[in-house]
């Protein structure tokens, strides 16, 4: 079976992971946990759009909207002291927002497998990850059907 094709930002963001040595694979993720987008005014005082990752150790919340250009927007917060998480979120916010759903559900699961940061982070942190993924992926779904939820991805 042939691999997933990536949408070109997170093929992208994909490529500098797997081009560094594994320690400067953590520092690439901590750049990203810089980039990632401050929540916009009209979403500070939503709590109710946000859905918790409960698999993340830390508080960490997401929301996606699906726009009628079939374009997802993503928007994550979480706390400063989470820098890989916070990464992580950065590295999809960077690689997909904007993306259409197809793109988005296209991503594999074990996407964060991929970014070789296996040596750099525990597995705890790694299933937060692909956590956050699927509930991005299972939001992005349930806006894409209507609004229906099908519950946990496969």
């Amino acid at each position: 079976m042939p691999a997933p094709v990536l949408p070109e930002r997170l093929a992208a963001v994909a490529a500098a992971f797997r081009a560094v040595p594994a320690p400067l694979a953590l520092e690439l993720l901590l750049e990203h946990a810089d980039r990632l987008p401050p929540l916009p005014d009209a979403l500070r005082d939503r709590p109710d759009l946000f859905e918790r990752v409960t698999e993340c150790q830390t508080p960490f919340f997401v929301a996606t909207e699906v726009g009628a250009d079939d374009r997802v927007r993503m928007h994550f917060d979480a706390p400063e002291e989470s820098p890989t998480t916070r990464g992580f979120a950065g590295i999809l916010h960077a690689g997909l927002d904007g993306a259409t759903t197809e793109e988005v559900l296209a991503v594999p699961g074990d996407f964060a497998d991929a970014l070789g940061l296996a040596k750099a982070i525990s597995p705890l942190r790694l299933r937060g990850m692909a956590a956050i993924l699927a509930r991005v992926q299972r939001q992005v779904r349930t806006a894409a059907q209507g609004g229906v939820d099908d519950g946990p991805a496969a």
